[in-house]
């Protein structure tokens, strides 16, 4: 048996470390996520209900089929779905949904893929849908069909991207997306089952389960990390039976590397349980709450227009906005964003609209009493920047 004495000395020395979480204990810093349920921060914190559950699917064995059928009954419950599969994201949703309106349940063609050969191999997307996510639908060997511009897109112009190589047409709901011009998804929905194609939805951080599949969607995507609060690394595909049959056939080629562990389905299966009894609108009321007291905090920054906005891709969420006048600061939104990422801790804010001068502030992430170290960090930052400006000018 290969043994590294080097390894061993790590393990014991990590292990007796002090430090208040684990990750301090590996020599990172804490961090407070005030930007969003991001995945390159780990996304979104699972209730102690949902750890306790994979701990004790950890001790046990399952057959996974097994397991993979019970998560079906409750992802279609709770999604009004005809059938559910658990993933590895929402992002493995979109490959494994591709692949399986490609394929059908046809075994040789599973087995074919990525060679799309002699199958409908191309998959409709709105140019102002074109962000990373949408590169997935590669994975199972499919051409993405880019119709419209940046500045939106006219129904006509789906309609005549249908032809008989057509698999699917991919509709992303994101904050990323084009937000104007864009065809509606009721209308693509309209389009494409008139032309008998499927339309499959990525709804990776949407917090309305329901919403696409009863408005027709055949698949849709979601992570399991975001709204959900489940394993980062989990994710549910919902939508027509046939298709899900379809989606779980994909395991014998593609999705064989996007395999989903008994831990991860588990505690997946528990945040969705624990997410269909919550209070909705009392968690919105809370983040509102957060939102308006760090507004109310900074409102006296100098040269600094603070307010509340609403989402981009109208979720229930209102998040703080700091319209920095950089000139007469003499500092940059990039600047403060970037001294409150490298303090201790850590404070990450919303970076998308930093070119503009603009910080914002997520509340859904923060623990209890983040909202204060924020306001605190924020309110040091611009009096140490202010400091340095006025130094320079003497």
């Amino acid at each position: 048996m290969w043994f590294c004495p080097s390894s061993a000395r790590l393990s014991k020395r990590f292990f007796t470390l002090k430090g208040s979480s684990i990750y301090e204990r590996l020599g990172l810093k804490k961090i407070i996520n005030a930007g969003g349920r991001f995945t390159t921060l780990g996304a979104s914190l699972m209730a102690p209900e949902v750890v306790e559950a994979m701990v004790e699917a950890a001790r046990s064995y399952v057959v996974i089929d097994d397991l993979q059928e019970k998560a079906n009954e409750v992802i279609a419950r709770i999604t009004g779905a005809e059938a559910g599969y658990v993933t590895t994201g929402a992002a493995a949703g979109i490959a494994i949904a591709t692949a399986a309106c490609m394929t059908g349940k046809d075994l040789t063609k599973i087995q074919q893929l990525p060679d799309a050969t002699g199958m409908k191999d191309e998959v409709i997307i709105q140019r102002g849908h074109f962000i990373f996510f949408a590169r997935m639908a590669r994975i199972a060997g499919a051409k993405l069909v880019e119709v419209g511009d940046v500045n939106g897109t006219q129904p006509e112009q789906i309609e005549g991207a249908i032809n008989e190589k057509t698999a699917a047409i991919l509709y992303i709901v994101s904050h990323h997306c084009v937000q104007k011009g864009i065809v509606p998804l009721e209308k693509v929905i309209e389009i494409a089952h008139r032309r008998g194609v499927p339309v499959i939805v990525d709804a990776a951080a949407e917090v309305n389960l329901n919403k696409n599949i009863a408005l027709g969607a055949d698949l849709v995507t979601f992570s399991g990390g975001k709204a959900i609060e489940g394993p980062g690394s989990s994710g549910i595909l919902c939508g027509r039976k046939d298709l899900i049959e379809a989606c779980v056939l994909q395991e014998k080629n593609i999705a064989r590397t996007m395999k989903v562990s008994k831990e991860e389905m588990v505690g997946l299966l528990a945040a969705l349980e624990r997410y269909e009894k919550k209070d909705r609108k009392a968690e919105v009321e809370a983040w509102n709450k957060k939102a308006e007291y760090i507004a109310d905090q900074l409102e006296d920054l100098p040269h600094v227009t603070v307010s509340l906005v609403l989402d981009e891709a109208e979720r229930p969420i209102k998040r703080t906005q700091l319209k920095l006048d950089e000139e007469r600061l003499g500092f940059t939104a990039n600047e403060v964003y970037g001294d409150l990422k490298s303090g201790n801790p850590r404070i990450f804010l919303r970076p998308h609209y930093l070119n503009l001068g603009m910080l914002l502030i997520d509340p859904r992430p923060m623990a209890e009493g983040d909202e204060v170290i924020v306001v605190n960090r924020i309110k040091e930052v611009f009096t140490k920047k202010s400091k340095e400006y006025d130094r320079k000018r003497c």
